[in-house]
């Protein structure tokens, strides 16, 4: 999918997909503009490229697995990678064809988080 290509100066798009952005714009609906400033501002600093995501899931192949699991909070599942080998390789080799889902799935949930903090945010 292609970027979400912004035209402002300041770009808190960059990298963004058409989907997470319209995912973005569905959750922040509602808010006001120093809330959403507030919004992107945590969201940009906390969201997960899927690129990065690849790049760890990649690891798992020269033996450290579960990297990818440990950016996106799942600690435990990141431990028993890790300990497992990525279960055996076969978690890191379903990871390398879901790491876009396992980013979006993160972003997802950080754009409900991040919608808390800006609504609490007058």
């Amino acid at each position: 999918m292609n970027t979400y290509q912004n035209t402002y100066n300041y770009s808190p798009f960059a990298g963004m997909t058409m989907d997470e952005y319209s995912f973005i714009q569905h959750a922040s609906a509602g808010v006001t503009q120093n809330q959403m400033l507030t919004f992107m501002a945590v969201y940009n600093s906390r969201r997960k490229n899927s690129f990065d995501i690849l790049i760890a899931t990649l690891f798992g192949f020269l033996g450290i697995a579960g990297i990818q699991r440990f950016l996106t909070g799942q600690t435990l599942l990141g431990f028993i990678y890790f300990f497992t080998g990525g279960i055996f390789l076969i978690g890191t080799l379903v990871d390398l064809f879901t790491y876009k889902s396992i980013a979006n799935d993160y972003n997802r949930h950080l754009a409900y988080d991040c919608y808390q903090i800006a609504k609490m945010n007058n």
